[in-house]
């Protein structure tokens, strides 16, 4: 299973809120095509948030991503239930996040993951550093480290040029 935290990995870490309260995020094209291939390679995937905002359902669906949790003050706990609900082991688990939120779950994954942007704390506990930061690019570079590593990547390729 791969998780990710929204704000500074899923996006930049900036939001717009209008006059409405409405907010709004940007979200980079090729990380969608990352998710779009870890779900066709059989991966589960989740978001696991601090922060709470509609676009982030949205988004959410859109990627077809099942699990999303949002405003997640302690996200270790959201993360022992993903595990106990999916029989998973930790060990099983990709996170991505950020900032220092993100450290307890990412201690506890099997493979944590830091956008090249990300805390120097997050960085020194990341088993990998991406070379883009957060909403640029980030996660399609976890997707294909996680598809070379368990091997699927040239066959989610070789389905894209058909």
């Amino acid at each position: 299973m791969v998780l990710f935290d929204v704000d500074g990995v899923l996006t930049d870490g900036t939001f717009t809120i209008d006059d409405e309260g409405r907010e709004a995020k940007r979200f980079h094209a090729r990380d969608g095509l990352g998710i779009y291939m870890l779900r066709s390679a059989g991966y589960k995937m989740g978001i696991i948030s601090g922060r709470s905002a509609p676009v982030v359902e949205v988004r959410a669906k859109q990627l077809g991503i099942e699990e999303v949790h949002q405003g997640a003050s302690d996200k270790l706990v959201v993360l022992e239930d993903i595990l106990s609900r999916h029989g998973l082991t930790a060990s099983e688990v990709c996170y991505v996040g950020d900032d220092l939120i993100d450290l307890p779950v990412m201690t506890r994954a099997g493979f944590a993951v830091a956008p090249a942007d990300a805390h120097p704390l997050v960085i020194e506990a990341a088993n990998m550093v991406t070379k883009n930061p957060g909403g640029h690019g980030a996660v399609r570079e976890v997707a294909e480290a996680v598809l070379r590593g368990g091997g699927h990547f040239d066959r989610v390729v070789k389905e894209f040029q058909r």
